[in-house]
């Protein structure tokens, strides 16, 4: 047979590996995808740094580039990040350097830059030959304890050298100065705070781990930008704050000024965050150009390194400011808006956090920061202590240890004989003990070594109890961030402007209390209540309102700022209005025509006024009611769930029959009793439980009987049974009053006559007020004329059912009381002691109180004349 000589082919096969290229173009891409998201483009959330940042800021450290130590050359710097932990480039490194030297660019720098580092105007800083920097004393604060062992370190790009994985850093940088980047298939944007804010925030999430994201934002209000500017709106704040994604907008600040020739200039003293100037300005003047804009004669920027933005824009004499600067805020970047997304890395994955997220990360790494720390501490403190036992024990057996150390031969017969000679010395103490000078074995080397063998002990035993209780480890973490918030903090420096639809009013109106006053005619004001002074019982008076001369106050009351006013009127209508809404006037103004406020027809008038404080509030308006009463002695009861509604032309509240009309409106608990007076002198009580309630529409049923014609009832009061701190004052039309305790009055059924409840005479005059009062109140009477006269309950002492009472004002023949309030002295108010003549003018407001008349003050002596 013939051989074949041909060679074998021999394969490459088996050399091959066969793989799946989608499979390998997909785990080399997720490869990739983390390198860039973990260790490129994503900061920390523990210290708020990109890599770039940390290694730039670690190698300054390194260096010994601090803030109390000469500038360095930026190429030194580079070179030193680039060469030892950064290899990715001169220029990546050095921009990074730069911008955290620009104080428009971060909230903080954490860089000092000597020499030409750019400007907002779009111009590069200097080569890195030219310029010079050090760390700030901020960017120390987040380097501070690093070499005690608080962070891990881990190895540089060729494991020649050793980085820590981040910065054991005292101070929220993420929050403070935000971070921007784009990985792979995600990015983050991150705005920066202001960091007194962001440390009250930290404060309050120590105090309390379960507050809420609103609670939070009572303190970290909004983002705070290093340029300035105006933040537009607060819902996409909100709601970035709440999910970690949301939207911010942001105006430039300007001003509006007039030149000499007559002319509007419109200064931009602040651009929006990362705007540029010079690109502003001419977006300005290209807009003119195209006539986007009407009404710009000139736009310059003027900005420079001293006075800081200043871009002047110059008007046309016929354009209108206002007008110009809306059309900069819609055309330009005088207003811009930057989204919120607030992803970093969390315990080495990509996560989006929201505002509580970001504070309890940075809480939950200072804490291990402070344990790793104390443990290093502890642990040197007691090797150190060790060493210092030692060279006691060796002073203790001084002329022992040196007759060894010169008998022995060699430094390890040396340590071998301290070790054997039985006085507890071990192998460290023995090594320190042949190291000691000579010069430590004086009697005063000695104290030291006992002094601070004694204070290491007191430091081993703050550091146990520390590491022992984690209550004292979170108020070491306030202490800190106090001493950063003291050190580094500062006022915001972005503006916050709400917009109409997403905020109460409420929130920009002080809450106080005001003296809410309404005329017999209808006009309305509110006044502070601190305007009306206090006097003495049996004053004249001083003017409250200027009216017209047939016009005089007829309702005064208290009510704070935040309140709902609910009125009712004469027939029976029910309209609401907050307090804040009454415009503010002066003691003397006349105020304003209340038909002007509400919807109320020309042929009614409001005869009665509710405070309500919480209308809004569902269980409140559940479990009250609203008492109504008529002059002709008509009461109804309504649940006050059916007035909590506002409507703009107001509801029917009660059906009034002819003849008839509304006359006092109270608000109870559904556990009063009311009371009603009359005329002529008499008041009935009786339990709430008599006054089934009923609705809106209803007309109610009797609540006293009149038996004369002329007879009206004058007021009602409902007194909770379970108060025992009032009593029930009344007041005739001639200026007397009274004060009797409520048990005098027995309770009867609803529809009696009632009992005496003051002896009304021709001197008196017919009974014109009852009020329920407490002794730390004050009593505010209002006469026709427009005097008022601001008294103590107190002064005004008890008496019986039936008696004529004491002067409370003394009146002109002609004059008579319109209306009687009360107000809780909230403020100290100095009594007026000077005397005034009977014959004296009207007082004006700065005239004193004098003291009363013989007769007038006495209570008579007179029994009542009906039976109880």
């Amino acid at each position: 047979m013939e051989e074949n000589l041909l060679p074998q082919e021999t394969s490459d096969n088996d050399r091959i590996i066969q793989v799946n290229i989608e499979e390998q173009m997909k785990t080399a891409y997720i490869d990739y995808s983390m390198s860039v998201i973990v260790g490129r483009a994503l900061p920390d959330v523990r210290d708020g740094f990109k890599p770039v940042h940390r290694r730039v800021l670690f190698a300054m450290n390194e260096l010994g580039n601090n803030s109390n130590k000469p500038y360095k050359k930026s190429a030194r710097i580079v070179g030193e990040v680039m060469g030892k932990y950064h290899p990715h480039g001169d220029s990546a490194i050095y921009d990074t350097l730069v911008r955290m030297a620009q104080e428009w660019s971060l909230r903080y720098t954490l860089v000092d830059g000597q020499g030409n580092f750019g400007n907002q105007d779009g111009d590069d800083a200097a080569a890195m030959r030219y310029t010079e920097a050090r760390l700030q004393k901020l960017a120390e604060s987040m380097l501070q304890d690093i070499e005690k062992e608080t962070v891990d370190f881990q190895p540089n790009f060729d494991d020649s050298l050793e980085e820590p994985s981040v910065l054991p850093t005292r101070i929220p940088q993420l929050l403070v100065n935000g971070s921007s980047g784009i990985a792979v298939g995600m990015a983050t944007n991150m705005m920066p705070h202001n960091l007194s804010e962001v440390v009250d925030g930290c404060i309050a999430y120590i105090d309390n781990r379960d507050i809420t994201i609103d609670d939070l934002m009572q303190y970290v209000k909004a983002p705070d930008f290093p340029t300035g500017g105006i933040i537009f709106g607060m819902e996409g704040i909100k709601q970035g704050f709440h999910t970690g994604r949301g939207r911010v907008v942001l105006r430039g600040k300007c001003t509006v000024e007039t030149k000499n020739s007559g002319r509007e200039q419109i200064i931009i003293n602040e651009v929006p965050y990362q705007v540029n100037r010079d690109a502003l300005t001419n977006r300005i003047g290209q807009l003119v150009n195209d006539k986007v804009i009407e009404g710009i004669a000139h736009v310059n920027n003027e900005s420079n390194m001293r006075e800081g933005t200043r871009i002047v824009v110059t008007l046309k004499r016929e354009a209108v400011s206002q007008v110009v600067i809306n059309q900069l805020f819609k055309y330009t970047e005088l207003q811009t808006s930057y989204g919120i997304n607030n992803v970093a890395i969390v315990k080495g994955r990509p996560r989006i956090l929201n505002l509580k997220d970001l504070i309890s990360e940075f809480i939950e790494f200072r804490m291990e920061v402070v344990i790793r720390r104390a443990k290093y501490e502890l642990r040197k403190a007691r090797e150190r202590a060790h060493i210092l036992q030692g060279y006691l024990i060796a002073l203790d057996h001084l002329d022992e240890v040196i007759s060894l150390i010169r008998n022995s031969s060699t430094p390890e017969a040396a340590k071998d004989g301290l070790i054997n000679a039985g006085w507890g010395i071990d192998e460290i103490q023995a090594k320190a003990i042949l190291e000691l000078r000579l010069q430590r074995l004086t009697g005063m080397e000695r104290d030291k070594i006992k002094e601070e063998f004694d204070q290491l002990m007191i430091l081993i035993n703050r550091l146990e109890e520390l590491l022992g209780n984690e209550g004292l480890r979170y108020d070491l973490i306030k202490t800190e961030l106090l001493e950063v918030k003291e050190k580094f903090g500062d006022k915001r420096k972005t503006e916050i402007q709400y917009m109409a639809d997403e905020m109460s009013i409420e929130d920009l109106i002080e809450q106080e209390d005001v003296v809410i006053t309404i005329s017999h005619l209808g006009y309305i004001k509110r006044t502070s209540a601190t305007e009306y002074r206090q006097q003495r019982r049996g004053g004249r008076g001083a003017i409250g309102s200027k009216t017209r001369q047939e016009d005089f106050v007829e309702h005064l009351f208290v009510a704070s700022t935040h309140d709902t006013m609910m009125f009712f009127t004469e027939k029976g209508r029910c309209y609401w209005l907050k307090v804040y809404e009454i415009p503010e006037g002066e003691k003397q103004a006349k105020g304003r025509a209340i038909q002007n406020l509400i919807q109320l027809p020309q042929d009614d008038k409001v005869r009665t006024i509710i405070d309500v404080k919480k209308l809004s509030d569902k269980e409140f308006v559940e479990s009250h009611y609203i008492i109504l009463c008529t002059k002709k002695g008509i009461i109804k009861k309504t649940l006050l769930e059916e007035f909590s509604r506002p409507r703009a032309n107001g509801v029917n509240a009660i059906t009034i029959v002819e003849g008839d009309e509304l006359l006092e409106a109270k608000m109870t608990d559904g556990n009063s009793e009311i009371m009603l007076a009359i005329k002529s002198g008499r008041a009935i009580r009786f339990p709430e439980e008599k006054v089934r309630a009923t609705g809106r529409g209803a007309i109610g049923v009797t609540g006293i009987e009149l038996e004369e014609e002329k007879d009206e009832v004058i007021g009602m009061i409902c007194v909770n049974r379970e108060d025992t701190t009032k009593t029930v004052l009344v007041v005739s039309e001639k200026g007397f009053g009274k004060r009797t305790p409520v048990d005098e009055y027995r309770i009867t059924n609803r529809g009696g006559k009632g009992v005496k409840t003051i002896n009304v005479t021709e001197k008196t005059g017919q009974l014109v007020g009852i009020m329920d009062v407490q002794e730390k109140e004050d009593l505010i009477i209002t006469c026709k004329s427009g005097i008022t006269l601001r008294t103590a309950v107190s002064s005004i002492k008890e008496s019986g059912r039936a008696t004529q009472g004491v002067t409370l004002i003394k009146l002109d023949n002609s004059d008579e009381i319109a209306a009687i309030s009360k107000i809780e002295e909230k403020e100290e108010v100095e009594e007026e002691t000077a005397e005034m003549a009977e014959g004296d003018e009207t007082a004006t407001g700065e005239e004193n109180a004098g003291p009363d008349a013989a007769g007038d003050t006495t209570d008579t002596t007179e029994e009542p004349t009906e039976n109880n």
